[in-house]
Formats: C-alpha cells, structure tokens, sequence
C-alpha cells in the first residue's frame, strides 16, 4: 500500500511546486484532478491529448520528482438535468479517460451522478425516502432511463481505451452513496464499475467503515484518507443532516477534518488493516478538505499521523511461526 494526495489541494500553485512539497513529505503517489469539482489546474486532459509536446513536458515534471500518478479524478454530475451542464461533465470524463489511456492509468474516479425528476427538471433530485410513493416512482426512473443507460455506455467507452476501474466515490446528493446502492449499479453495469472509499462521507451517514470495506471486498479500487468529526451535542439536537455551510463549524453536526482528528489511531489501523485483509493494496490518497487547520498543516498531519500505519511491504505468504 502506498500513500499517495489528491494534488488539487496545490492548485494555486504550479505543478512543480505542488510536487516539491509532497515529495519533501515523502510522499511520490499522487491523484490527479482532470475536470469535473476537482478542476483541471495541473491537469486538463483536452490539452494534452491536442498536444504531445505539452503531454511530453507535464509527464517530465513527475518523472523529474520521481512521482506515479495512481489515479485521474474527475468527479461531476454527468446526468445534471440541465443538458449543457450534464455535457460538460461528461466530456470531462471521456477525456480523463482518454488521458488515462493515453499515460497507462487504469482507475478514473468519479461520482455516481444523479438526474431531476423527470426531463423538464432543472436540478438534480436526491431521493432519501420511499414515502409518499411519489419518490419511488422517481427512483425507478433515475436507475433505469438515466443512470443504468449511461454507466453501461460509459463504462463500454472506459473498458475500450484500457481504463478497468471507474471508481465511484460514494457521496450523498447522487445516486451512488453507500454500499448497497454501489453494488446495485456494478451488477447492472458490470466490474468495470467499483468503489472509491471515502470514509468521511460514510461517518457521518452512521455507517462503519470496516463495515463498508468488508462488503465491498473485490470491488474497492481507490481509497481516499478523509475524517469527519460528529458533534455529538449538535447532533443530539438535529440529527446528521446539515444544511450549514461548511465554515460554520462550531454549529454544524459534522465537520471535515484531517486524518486522525475525527477518529484515533485505533480506528485507522483497523480501516487500513481490514483493506489488506479484503484484498486492497492500492493507494491511500489523502484528500484535505479540513476548514479548521491550513492545507500545508493538514496535510503535514494527515502523512505523519498515517505513514507509520499504511503497511508498505507486502503481505506475508507463511505465518512467521509456522
């Protein structure tokens, strides 16, 4: 297992002096924003496969920091209702894909998306709850005219340029969110579709991440290393869902927080080690996304709180005492 950073954090800065940084830490995987929320500032795919001079030059600036790029994100809403939006992600995708191809990256990662209520629909419309019957109809709609259609068109599209791992983060507000509904998708579209772990968004929805990484054994091909801190007093209040923005902190029932100031060491040596035990010896990308602390502090503590639990050599194939 490697430890690796989703780079976008740096977007304000040049690609070298983002990769200056990581390696300074130790750290030489990288995830790689390609479109979508997570931006195109060291990485706009569409550039690049115009210009194989300007491909030639980006990839000199990893090989020159001695840096594998693990992964493309590319995280969107490819089925928004409204059709130029819902083009625009889609485009990013493909050509995240064809940029993977292009450079022998096989994973992608993504969001699920998730469509309106119907095509006159302006904005997308996640559905929580199966009463009034009014929101099961709209479910059955979203799967099968919308998302079942396109996963299965766009994972044929990945599986024809060498990417095999289109890897959905499990967020809520898209029709992906938890293992169940991931699972749901994979059997309807194929193995092409898997898991991005993203153990913050499954906290604060009251699931147990070694819970999720045991049901999703054989399906997990990306792992993001995110925190999330419940507020135990506000959320005795108002239960986890929280409309507040994400700078109001003190108030809200859920923050995001760097590794280990959400849970201890316990909980992440058992997360990292239930992903060895269930097969996974993938990357641990850590995602910043703290409010609380700065980036370069965040992601100083996130590397130094994880890198004497990721277990780098491989696993053993006897028993030490056998």
């Amino acid at each position: 297992m490697k430890l690796c950073v989703l780079e976008n954090l740096y977007g304000n800065k040049t690609l070298e002096e983002s990769l200056s940084i990581l390696t300074s830490l130790g750290v030489h995987t990288v995830e790689i924003g390609a479109g979508g929320y997570p931006g195109k500032a060291h990485c706009n795919p569409a550039e690049l496969l115009a210009d194989e001079a300007k491909l030639n030059e980006w990839l000199a600036v990893f090989k020159k920091y001695n840096v594998e790029i693990a992964a493309l994100a590319c995280h969107g809403n490819p089925l928004h209702p409204d059709k130029a939006t819902a083009a625009a992600y889609d485009a990013d995708f493909r050509n995240a894909i064809l940029l993977a191809e292009k450079i022998g990256v096989h994973t992608v990662i993504g969001f699920s998306g998730c469509p309106g209520d119907s095509d006159k629909s302006k904005y997308p419309n996640w559905v929580t709850c199966p009463w009034p019957e009014d929101f099961l109809k709209i479910l059955d709609w979203q799967w099968n005219k919308k998302l079942i259609p396109y996963w299965k068109k766009t994972g044929k599209f990945a599986l024809e340029h060498g990417v095999n791992h289109i890897a959905f983060e499990m967020h809520p507000g898209f029709c992906v969110y938890n293992p169940e509904t991931l699972l749901k998708l994979r059997r309807a579209v194929g193995p092409v579709i898997g898991a991005n772990i993203d153990p913050s968004h499954l906290i604060w929805q009251g699931m147990d991440p070694v819970a999720v990484v045991r049901e999703l054994k054989g399906a997990i091909y990306h792992v993001h290393a995110k925190d999330t801190k419940i507020d135990k007093y506000n959320t005795a209040r108002n239960g986890v869902l929280d409309t507040k923005h994400y700078s109001d902190e003190l108030n809200r029932a859920w923050v995001f927080r760097a590794v280990g100031f959400g849970n201890g060491e316990t909980y992440w040596k058992d997360f990292v080690s239930n992903l060895r035990l269930c097969g996974y010896d993938g990357v641990l990308s850590i995602e910043h996304e703290d409010s609380v602390m700065t980036v370069d502090e965040g992601l100083r503590k996130a590397v130094d709180f994880l890198a004497p639990i990721v277990m780098t050599e491989d696993k053993p194939r006897t028993m030490s005492w056998a």
